[in-house]
C-alpha cells in the first residue's frame, strides 16, 4: 500500500499499480482487451501480448521494442498506450511480402497433399 501524508495530493502515477491500471484501460479502449496485470511493491507488470510486456517502476513505463528499451512517463498512460498500439500494429516486413510459390514456374508438378480422395 502506498502511504500518503495528509495534505499531499494523490498522484496516480506515483503508484505503479494505479498507473498500470490506467494504461490497461487506455489499451482496452484501443482494442487490446486481453491484457494481464500483476503488481508488487514499487513495481507493476502488464502483459499486453505474448511478445510485449510493459513494466511500471520509478515513475516510468518501460518495455522493449525491436531490441531497444523504451521508456515513457507513467503520468501519461494514454500516450504510452498510443506508442504501444503503434508498435504492435506496425506490419512486419515478412508479413507484407508474399511468399514465392516454388511450383508456380516449374514443370507443373505440384507438391503432395495430405488430403485423401
Amino acid at each position: 500500500m502506498l502511504t500518503v501524508r495528509a495534505g499531499t495530493p494523490y498522484l496516480p502515477w506515483h503508484d505503479p499499480r494505479e498507473a498500470t491500471r490506467l494504461l490497461r484501460y487506455a489499451l482496452h479502449r484501443e482494442g487490446f482487451t486481453h491484457t494481464y496485470q500483476s503488481s508488487a511493491n514499487a513495481m507493476s507488470v502488464l502483459s499486453v501480448t505474448p511478445e510485449l510486456t510493459v513494466w511500471c517502476r520509478s515513475g516510468s513505463f518501460v518495455w522493449n521494442e525491436d531490441g531497444l528499451t523504451v521508456t515513457h512517463p507513467a503520468a501519461d498512460p494514454t500516450g504510452a498506450a498510443q506508442l504501444v498500439k503503434r508498435h504492435l500494429r506496425r506490419p512486419a516486413v515478412e508479413e507484407t511480402e508474399e511468399p514465392e510459390d516454388p511450383w508456380a514456374h516449374g514443370s507443373g508438378d505440384r507438391p503432395p497433399t495430405d488430403s485423401v480422395r
